[in-house]
């Protein structure tokens, strides 16, 4: 394991994308997830709550659900099983930042103590719509209790990386002073547990765009990667950066989920089709 400052996070980044390559952000639900993510070519490993309930065969939106505790599960499974494996690439921790329990610059404090070089905001309230994020929003639980742990986050060296759903929370993440934006598309589409039915790949790349042109009146130099929705595949990425103006992708069921699904049934069947010798 390595720990790197801010600035090394981000030399590391702007480096590639001065080269001409798209940066490439991995989930990792399991230790090799994150082993193979590293030798792919990953440049930034996240550890969501929700990869752990994904690698179990559930849905990627277990993270929001009640089913425990988003912060320690992901600070958990980061100790344990990824931060030990994984050599050189940095890895953020994912933050739930409308956590009442949570004393944020304590648990923020025991992110960085524990090896992880940045965080991101996940859960997040922004995949919440209608009453049930108006209520949310109400009582305290904001967006904005996230965009202020990442304002935190910067404030103690940590390399950020926020979600956004859309050009005004791009702008408020942007002037939190967050490093990446990452562009969420909604849950990506595929698989047997992903999105049966998302947006057209034409409007993602369209409000990707949105999203990115919102952060630059803010701060001309933040990075931008797309995530999710229709966006599943290496072409579905190549076709975003080619209508909007980003740096890259960041993948959870895509880079995990997605490969092993086909990986293990095409593996499993293949050894269930040989036939027995006559003997």
């Amino acid at each position: 394991m390595r720990q790197y400052t801010r600035e090394e996070v981000l030399k590391r980044l702007r480096e590639k994308v001065a080269k001409g390559q798209s940066i490439v952000a991995a989930g990792a639900g399991t230790g090799i997830s994150a082993k193979f993510e590293e030798e792919g070519g990953a440049d930034l490993i996240l550890v969501f709550n929700s990869g752990l309930y994904r690698m179990h065969g559930l849905g990627s939106l277990s993270g929001w659900m009640a089913y425990g505790n988003a912060n320690d599960i992901s600070l958990e499974l980061g100790e344990r099983h990824i931060l030990p494996i994984v050599k050189e690439v940095p890895v953020l921790c994912s933050v739930n930042g409308t956590d009442p329990t949570k004393v944020m610059q304590v648990h923020l404090r025991r992110i960085k103590e524990a090896g992880f070089s940045g965080i991101n905001n996940f859960p997040t309230i922004g995949m919440i719509d209608g009453k049930f994020r108006e209520a949310l929003e109400e009582t305290g639980m904001s967006y904005d209790k996230e965009v202020e742990v990442m304002a935190l986050g910067r404030e103690m060296d940590l390399f950020t990386a926020a979600y956004v759903f859309n050009p005004e929370e791009a702008k408020k993440m942007a002037r939190a002073g967050v490093d990446c934006i990452l562009a969420h598309m909604g849950l990506t589409v595929g698989g047997a547990i992903g999105a049966k039915q998302t947006m057209a790949l034409v409007d993602a790349a369209e409000r990707t765009r949105e999203i990115a042109e919102a952060a630059r009146t803010v701060n001309k130099d933040v990075l931008i990667l797309c995530h999710g929705g229709p966006i599943s595949s290496p072409s579905d990425v190549e076709e975003v950066l080619n209508r909007a103006p980003i740096h890259g992708f960041v993948g959870a069921s895509s880079m995990e989920r997605l490969p092993v699904e086909k990986g293990i049934r095409e593996m499993t069947a293949r050894f269930a089709a040989i036939r027995l010798p006559n003997r």
